[in-house]
């Protein structure tokens, strides 16, 4: 058995350093300490920005195709260190051993993808009199804030646009999940020059430092809608460029023409995937009238087959939730919800101190009732009636959210209009979770600001510039 509580350090100028204060790290599974690590301060903060700043004109002079090589590197590195990476996730996280690897791999591949993406000056005008071209620097140093949930998934993607653009980068990484995160530190330390990377874990206090500090050019921040405003606030003092992913409501649309037994077992893992602790996971489903009943029926078979369990487990296929604090809201909100609704839940939780919460799909629900209203980010999801498609339009539509959203139809050109019609940053038809490095993904209303991914995402850690010549006297 690994031994979990090895040694935990901090990345600050090429060097791995520890901190005077601690944090204790729990596993979900247990509800027990299994490990510590550093908790960085101001001090160390500073240290890490001084020494990005010093490497940051070296970092840019290298260009495009040397900074792919070297996260090409990365990416290999990782692939190499996934089975060792992916306990370690699983342990901090919670999630299942299997879905641990694919958010690796997935990493790999994103970082991998957005460096085949050319970023080039654009000549605007070019005649005798004048030449105008706009064209593209690197801001200087980002902050990047990742959550909890997939921690190694939404810290390499911000990353690899920071680095790929020219940009010098600081990771910091949520307290519940910080160890994971610290070990690719390590990893990256043989491959990045010194100080073009940081990784500093720390509590809440670090992050707010870190969107202050007036050293740090530009802010990711991947989390709750609350934390982004306070976020987007602190970074105004500085004018901070920012990119927030934040929360989502995600509703999925299923019309009366569909394969029930398909799309529920599409839509369940949409919904249950990571204990349904994913942003852009089914939060709210709206059937039409005429399959209503045989989907719930079908949700609620597949909610019988899912295996409760601890992430290391080979059988399970849901982990716990990853923190008190969640797995208490979760609880209150199913609690809710069963008062209201009828609840049909699978195997009861395991016992011990774990924090499992049953899968469970709530039917009898309106739109006034909080699983409805509110996101849940937990296993447990309620299933709404419609009749005429305007009002399942109108009904998801009525959310601050707007991160993403699908419509399931075998007629593709109607179900694509209804897509339309979502007000979110990404509307899927017949899938829902699908992202690549050459789409762009983000919210619309309180779901986020800005993009990620794709050209759209890495200009953002990109300062436009115009060169303007007047060619005669």
């Amino acid at each position: 058995m690994p031994d979990y509580d090895a040694p935990y350090r901090l990345l600050i100028d090429g060097q791995l350093m520890d901190s005077a204060s601690r944090l204790d790290v729990v596993n979900p599974a247990t509800g027990q300490v299994f490990a510590h690590c550093p908790a960085a301060g101001a001090t160390e903060l500073d240290s890490a920005v001084e020494a990005a700043r010093r490497a940051f004109s070296s970092w840019k002079a290298l260009g495009f195709a040397e900074r792919a090589r070297l996260i090409a590197s990365f990416a290999a590195a990782l692939e190499a260190e996934r089975e060792p990476l992916a306990r370690l996730l699983t342990m901090e996280q919670g999630k299942p051993l299997g879905q641990s690897k694919d958010e690796i791999a997935r990493g790999a591949t994103l970082s991998v993808g957005m460096t085949k993406i050319e970023i080039s000056s654009e000549v605007i005008l070019d005649n005798a009199e004048r030449y105008v071209e706009l064209r593209y620097q690197p801001l200087g140093v980002a902050g990047i804030i990742t959550p909890w949930n997939a921690p190694v998934n939404l810290a390499i993607g911000p990353l690899t646009s920071a680095l790929y653009t020219g940009n010098c980068a600081i990771i910091k990484p949520s307290p519940f999940t910080p160890l994971t995160t610290l070990r690719i530190g390590e990893i990256m330390r043989g491959i990045f020059p010194p100080g073009v990377i940081a990784v500093l874990s720390g509590g809440d206090e670090l992050g707010a430092m870190l969107t202050a500090h007036p050293g740090v050019d530009k802010i990711s921040f991947t989390g709750s809608v609350a934390t982004g405003k306070k976020v987007m606030a602190s970074a105004a003092g500085t004018l901070k460029r920012v990119t927030l992913e934040l929360g989502g409501n995600d509703a999925a649309i299923v019309l009366d023409d569909v394969d029930v037994a398909d799309v529920a077992k599409k839509l369940f893992f949409a919904a249950t995937v990571n204990s349904g602790q994913v942003c852009m996971a089914v939060k709210r489903i709206y059937a039409h009238e005429k399959v209503y009943t045989a989907l719930c029926a079908a949700l609620a078979e597949e909610v019988r087959k899912a295996r409760l369990g601890d992430g290391l487990d080979p059988a399970t296929t849901l982990g716990p939730i990853q923190n008190r604090r969640q797995f208490e809201r979760v609880r209150e909100l199913r609690a809710d919800a069963a008062h209201h609704g009828q609840l049909q839940e699978g195997a009861a939780a395991p016992a011990g101190d774990g924090y499992f919460i049953a899968p469970a799909v709530i039917t009898g629900l309106d739109e006034t009732d909080r699983l409805v209203v509110e996101e849940q980010f937990g296993p447990v999801f309620p299933v709404l009636s419609f009749t005429k498609v305007e009002d399942a339009i109108a009904r998801a539509n009525c959310t601050r959210f707007g991160l993403a959203g699908s419509v399931w139809s075998r007629d593709i050109p109607q179900a694509t209009a209804i897509a339309k019609q979502l007000e979110v940053g990404t509307a899927w038809v017949n899938q829902h979770r699908h992202t690549m490095a050459t789409v762009p993904f983000g919210g619309a209303k309180e779901s986020g600001l800005g993009r990620t991914y794709a050209r759209m995402g890495l200009q953002s850690y990109l300062e436009p510039q115009v060169i303007s010549v007047l060619k005669g006297p």
